[in-house]
């Protein structure tokens, strides 16, 4: 048995984080020194996606900032856009419009559909704005300098939970539905004929909404426009013409288009990068190398502990991801002499930690279990650690998803990074990380065994999981995930699309 605690070559994370300077958030040195540079460390480089962003994009985000100041809250711009929206009028002429982001599921849900949302603002000359409630507050610190993303007390749209349904009147596919606009070629609408907002509706079950270029010249006409989503919706863009030739000057690596977006914009709170720093520094800084486990179990799927286990233990077997435990004699002999299994060629033993992240105990407790109990093959060091464990999740919990997003982050720094099939938690971790995971694919049914057990996911971005059943100018039946060199299904999800470079 060989157990380590975490105290030999530490790599320490950077003292100081690049935020806003905001409640619970440390003051931001520059704003040359956004994270979107890379500055924001990491423990190992050895495996990770070296893909600066474009220049195209850094100028675009520095031109961002200087609008979202000139139109942001407490501007001006903002208090007469503010009083049109209240008066139920839809201003022909606005300086200014807005695309207001209000959450919807679960922190990874929201992160993917928060970033996809900033990109729409980037390609639309939007201002970004967040509905943040109690549970989000907390979280991360202002974007952008010098101005909130934050919608400030008083907005005149109080209510957003009970304004912004599947009903809702104000919804595009409804106004459509109703014939208030028409989405065709000939669009016959003004902008004084409009409802002062829309709702942008881009949950799952409804991304067919807005992705033809008719639609977008409509929803162009309005001044604010709320978007509700709980998915990377971003994929589509990159399948309408209109914005290909600015997409492909932003990312040029397409598949980067999440890593860089979403280290631009989310900077976690104090409160959060104090545990990710406490826990890191304790238990994964002294370790050679670091591979993040994350596990999820679904109640529309409930895989048997004992089955998942097994999916995990074949997937490491089949990939080389865990270090192999000694056979039942190498463990007799090294109980005899400490020195039986020495590592090969006289080399330095090799520290490896494993992290562990689930709303469940259980696989933690059984890896250590094993590490603990048995000898590696090459008599290298295994630790096992698992941050929290609160055996469902509450997204209506600050103090959860504070642990959530502080466990994204931890597995963003491990070296190689195993995920659950469909799980957004997993793939903010990885497109952050800039790694291709390994995916532990879905069972078919909880008695059905998944085969293979894992696939190595073929690019760094997340998945689209409901991708539009129809993209506007494609014949009738196309398969989207074939409209464009650059799309295809996902590995995890048939129906969903992700971009690849």
């Amino acid at each position: 048995m060989r157990h380590l605690t975490a105290t030999s070559r530490r790599r320490r994370l950077g003292a100081t984080r690049t935020c806003a300077s905001w409640a619970g958030c440390s003051p931001r040195p520059s704003t040359t020194s956004r994270a979107v540079r890379g500055t924001r460390r990491r423990p190992s480089t050895a495996v990770r996606r070296r893909s600066a962003p474009s220049s195209h994009l850094v100028a675009r985000l520095r031109r961002y900032e200087a609008w979202h100041r000139r139109c942001g809250p407490g501007s001006p711009l903002f208090g007469e856009a503010v009083e049109h929206l209240r008066s139920g009028r839809n201003a022909a002429r606005s300086e200014c419009q807005y695309a207001v982001w209000t959450p919807f599921n679960g922190l990874g849900n929201r992160m993917l559909a928060l970033a996809s949302t900033l990109l729409y603002a980037l390609l639309t000359d939007r201002v970004l704005l967040v509905h943040a409630p109690q549970e989000f507050d907390g979280l991360f610190c202002e974007p952008f300098p010098g101005s909130s993303w934050t919608l400030p007390a008083g907005f005149p749209i109080a209510d957003f939970d009970a304004t912004f349904t599947m009903l809702s009147p104000t919804s595009y596919k409804n106004m459509k539905k109703a014939g208030t606009i028409n989405g065709g070629d000939r669009v016959n609408v003004t902008a004084e004929g409009l409802p002062a907002y829309v709702f942008l509706d881009l949950i799952q079950s409804y991304t067919d909404a807005a992705f033809c270029e008719a639609d977008q010249r409509v929803l162009a006409k309005f001044n604010w426009m709320v978007v509700k989503s709980d998915v990377y919706f971003a994929t589509a863009l990159f399948l309408m013409p209109a914005y290909r030739r600015e997409l492909a000057r932003l990312f040029p690596e397409k598949e980067a288009a999440f890593h860089h977006l979403a280290r631009y914009l989310f900077h976690p709170s104090n409160d959060v990068w104090g545990i990710v720093r406490e826990f890191y520094e304790a238990y994964l800084a002294g370790a050679d190398e670091c591979v993040g486990l994350q596990v999820r179990v679904f109640q529309e799927v409930p895989v048997p502990f004992e089955t998942m286990y097994g999916q995990i233990m074949r997937c490491s077997e089949q990939e080389g991801l865990l270090p192999k435990v000694a056979l039942a004699q190498q463990n007799a002999a090294a109980a005899r002499n400490t020195s039986a299994v020495p590592p090969p060629d006289g080399r330095k033993t090799k520290v490896t930690s494993i992290l562990v992240t689930s709303l469940s105990p259980e696989y933690y407790e059984r890896i250590r279990g094993v590490y603990h109990a048995n000898w590696t093959e090459t008599g290298d060091y295994v630790v096992v650690h698992q941050p929290s464990h609160d055996g469902v999740q509450h997204t209506e919990a600050r103090g959860h998803n504070q642990r959530a997003l502080a466990e994204i982050y931890l597995l963003s720094f491990c070296d190689r990074i195993v995920t659950t099939a469909v799980s957004t938690f997993g793939y903010v971790a990885h497109g952050l990380a800039g790694v291709r995971s390994w995916v532990l694919l879905r069972s078919p049914s909880p008695e059905t065994r998944a085969e293979p057990a894992c696939v190595r996911s073929s690019t760094v971005e997340p998945c689209m999981q409901a991708a539009p059943r129809q993209m506007c100018g494609a014949a009738k039946g196309s398969d989207i995930g074939g409209l464009a060199p650059y799309v295809r299904h996902c590995e995890d999800v048939h129906g969903g699309v992700k971009l690849f470079s």
